[in-house]
């Protein structure tokens, strides 16, 4: 082997060790490739847990900053403000009244933005709930009560409901809401005690 060839080859064994490292400390501290299918558990204090499936194909932007914001632990201690029997429970503001989000907003994924998106407004489908600003999103979602297709093409649908929609059910008939517009005081907005990101 030549001085050449050695040095080719041991910057190629460096570069893949580079890469094992870089994947191993990914997966180590949470990470996770918005791309692809991934899961969540939204556990409702004294409710219990509602499991979902988050459709990073179809909408990776949002997927992407579901996830991150649920890894910072963001969610945790939030709570469902707005619940809308037959329609559906919102949550994720941190001021608890509609008017909060985290520190950044996204772009919207849905077609009437410029962005397919074949998620249609079912029955236990999450979607990112937004101010008129078509990229206004920032961490408040819901889930949808029942089948509301007039939202498609105007917000961004990410997952749907696998297990625990039972619990949604329960949440739309025992909440007191004040309004027609779904408002629930302050005192009697169910809690997210966490939402833990699955893979």
């Amino acid at each position: 082997m030549t001085l050449e060839q050695l040095l080719a080859f041991l910057i190629a064994c460096g570069l893949s060790a580079l890469v094992i490292y870089w994947c191993k400390k990914n997966q180590a501290s949470g990470n996770a490739d918005p791309i692809g299918i991934h899961h969540a558990e939204i556990e409702v204090q004294d409710y219990g847990t509602i499991a979902a499936e988050l459709d990073g194909n179809n909408a990776p932007i949002t997927v992407s900053n579901f996830l991150k914001l649920a890894q910072d632990g963001f969610y945790d201690g939030l709570t469902f403000h707005r619940i809308i029997k037959g329609f559906m429970i919102q949550g994720g503001d941190p001021k608890g009244n509609g008017t909060g989000g985290s520190d950044k907003t996204i772009k919207g994924e849905f077609s009437e933005n410029g962005v397919k998106n074949p998620i249609s407004h079912k029955r236990g489908v999450l979607s990112m709930a937004r101010s008129s600003g078509k990229d206004s999103a920032s961490s408040q979602f819901f889930i949808v009560h029942a089948d509301s297709p007039h939202l498609d093409g105007q917000y961004a649908a990410f997952g749907h409901v696998t297990a625990g929609m039972e619990i949604v059910d329960r949440l739309c008939e025992e909440t007191p809401v004040q309004d027609g517009n779904g408002t629930v005081d302050a005192e009697n907005q169910p809690v997210i005690k966490s939402i833990r990101i699955l893979d």
